[in-house]
């Protein structure tokens, strides 16, 4: 697939969540979403209508068109992902971590972002409630100091240290 700007996956992000909530969408709403003017988003909308992404004729509400909902929902698993990534791991507070996910969702490689997946599913179905590690972790970033790690007797401190 052609990699879209972050506008235009804002745009068909935007339109898919409106369009969860509510039967039609219309181009105020999305300007009202997105922070911009009604021009603005007609424009948009010739441009991703003539791409294939979205249905709209003048005055009357969008729709996004098969190909459109495919990117659409991907960008909102993207930002999803990240969005609980950053609450529920790094504790990051809720708007922050909305405004963020949003960016960080247009640069991560696939590669990067099923990484980020495979980390909340291991995190999720940890058969712990919450693994001490996790709890420690938490504890780092609330307090600023660092718990007491338990360590296996069998296991040697880690070599591995990391510059910051």
């Amino acid at each position: 697939m052609k990699e879209l700007s972050q506008s235009v996956e804002d745009y068909l992000e935007t339109i898919y969540v409106l369009s969860l909530h509510r039967k039609a969408v219309r181009v105020s709403e999305i300007a009202r979403k997105l922070k911009v003017r009604i021009a603005s988003v007609t424009g948009m909308l010739k441009n991703l209508a003539d791409k294939g992404y979205v249905r709209h004729e003048r005055y009357g509400s969008v729709e996004l068109t098969q190909k459109g909902e495919k990117i659409a929902k991907s960008v909102y698993r993207r930002h999803t992902i990240l969005r609980i990534f950053l609450t529920e791991i790094l504790l990051v507070e809720p708007k922050r971590a909305e405004i963020d996910a949003c960016r960080l969702e247009h640069y991560l490689s696939p590669e990067t972002f099923e990484k980020f997946v495979k980390f909340i599913e291991f995190v999720q179905t940890c058969p712990v409630k919450e693994p001490i590690w996790l709890s420690g972790l938490h504890e780092y970033l609330k307090e600023g100091k660092r718990p007491d790690c338990i360590i296996k007797e069998d296991t040697k401190k880690s070599d591995k240290t990391f510059k910051i």
